[in-house]
């Protein structure tokens, strides 16, 4: 059974990251690896807002990325200085449930329990 991390680093609002990570998370946990980590960085960390206010015909990925994190108890986390620098979190903005604000110190930390990175 192999370990794997994800890293996304794209926006879910500009490109399918989120989607094509959903997908590659379910195939891996239904062949019996496991998935520590999802790490947000760089633009992918607008994943994490709260208040995110979506067209009705389009899928809430960032919302349905939370969801799976929680269900199957897998670390989501994003940078915090990368949210920060975006703009992301302040003291009026929060990021939605399930997201932990980390550091990258702490991500690399957290890559000595996996045997494979995987970034989209």
């Amino acid at each position: 059974m192999t370990r794997f991390a994800l890293l996304i680093t794209s926006s879910s609002f500009s490109s399918q990251t989120i989607a094509s990570a959903l997908t590659f998370a379910t195939a891996l946990l239904e062949s019996g690896h496991s998935l520590k980590q999802v790490f947000l960085y760089q633009d992918a960390v607008y994943s994490a807002l709260q208040h995110i206010d979506l067209p009705s015909d389009e899928f809430n990925h960032s919302l349905m990325l939370s969801q799976f994190c929680q269900q199957h108890d897998i670390a989501l986390h994003y940078c915090i200085t990368a949210a920060e620098k975006r703009g992301i979190v302040s003291s009026e903005l929060a990021a939605q449930q399930g997201y932990i604000a980390t550091g990258l110190a702490e991500f690399a930390i957290l890559l000595d329990d996996v045997d494979k990175l995987i970034q989209f």
